[in-house]
């Protein structure tokens, strides 16, 4: 039984990173944005010294 199931979860398993795999590549395409922004960020530091 466990057999059986520990087959079916592995074969889920593979299929869900080959999906998510293609949505990787096939994403742009559909309008999703994998980039990271690109606005500059500035914080100023305080250093505690003498």
């Amino acid at each position: 039984m466990f057999k059986w199931i520990f087959k079916w979860l592995f074969i889920l398993g593979v299929f869900a990173f080959l999906a998510l795999v293609a949505y990787a590549y096939v994403g742009p395409y559909l309008g999703a944005d994998f980039s990271a922004p690109t606005t500059e960020v500035r914080q100023k530091v305080i250093l505690d010294g003498q």
